[in-house]
């Protein structure tokens, strides 16, 4: 479904296909849907990110509502279909991510945390790789036809992974860090948390060494988390693009129609095995692995004698 975005671009550089132009389009977030104004210095307009931001949470939390109190309202709940589904998820992170690293004491204090994580990320992640705007897109200019700046062609440019933006990254990191704090606060005591970042007894000129290390660790942990999952979001949306330009710069550069259709009998088998593999891999993996990381860190703060 990619290939129709590829083709209108192609179309409008009239034989002077820029992939690098492209593949910035799509991944980066500067589409504006809806303009709101500017306030204290911060845009509130809502860009194809955003949008990708509360269509995911909005499901998320509709769908996952709607079970659960079907489910509790049950005389004798017993979970079938969709609750089963959520039970082995929520069992799988309570078991195998958070009960490990924090002990039985807390997990059920920050089961809710790690859960809404894996979930949230997870969604976000597969829905990004669903072809919902392109199928608009290709209903709008074969039957619709509105104006290119509509609001409709503007909202066709939203499909994208909102993981894939290190701002929304970034904020789940620095919910992340700041549950670090409170996790090692709550189990040792604010002043005792801090104190446990140090090892106690080695010799005093030791810490002028230790003391800036452990404060770039706090930060580190939390830019790791960023960078780690919405380059890797990032990367497999430029992997699929990659492969499906070359069948325009193939026709382009050598101005035959006859060679990108060869192309395109290579590109699109390999396309479609990429986005398989980042669907069915790549997708749980980015979620399996920044749950995890955050359980750790917590674990960390928790248990420092360790």
């Amino acid at each position: 479904m990619a290939t129709q975005e590829l083709a209108h671009a192609a179309t409008e550089t009239a034989g002077k296909f820029n992939a690098g132009e492209v593949i910035i389009e799509h991944v980066s977030n500067g589409q504006e849907i809806i303009h709101l104004p500017t306030i204290l210095g911060i845009d509130f307009s809502v860009t194809k990110h955003v949008l990708m931001l509360w269509l995911v949470a909005a499901t998320v939390a509709l769908v996952v509502i709607f079970f659960v109190r079907r489910y509790l309202k049950q005389d004798r709940p017993i979970p079938t279909g969709f609750m089963n589904a959520l039970e082995l998820v929520v069992e799988f992170v309570r078991d195998t991510i958070v009960l490990p690293n924090v002990g039985k004491k807390w997990v059920l204090v920050w089961t809710p945390l790690i859960l809404t994580f894996f979930v949230f990320i997870f969604s976000a992640n597969f829905v990004g790789m669903l072809p919902i705007f392109d199928v608009v897109g290709l209903l709008d200019r074969a039957l619709l036809h509105t104006p290119h700046d509509s609001l409709l062609n503007r909202v066709i440019h939203g499909g994208t992974t909102a993981t894939g933006n290190f701002n929304v990254t970034a904020a789940l990191a620095t919910i992340t860090f700041f549950a670090i704090i409170v996790a090692g606060s709550r189990a040792h005591g604010f002043v005792t948390h801090w104190k446990n970042m140090i090892p106690s007894g080695l010799p005093w000129p030791i810490y002028f060494l230790l003391v800036p290390i452990e404060i770039m660790g706090m930060f580190v942990r939390p830019f790791a988390l960023t960078m780690r999952l919405a380059a890797n979001m990032t990367a497999g949306h430029v992997a699929v693009l990659a492969v499906l330009f070359m069948i325009f710069m193939m026709a382009d550069s050598t101005r035959s129609a006859l060679v990108g259709f060869g192309m395109a009998a290579v590109a699109l088998p390999l396309s479609v095995g990429i986005s398989v593999l980042e669907a069915v891999v790549v997708v749980p993996v980015q979620a399996f692995v920044f749950t995890l990381l955050t359980a750790v860190f917590i674990g960390m703060a928790i248990h420092a004698h360790h």
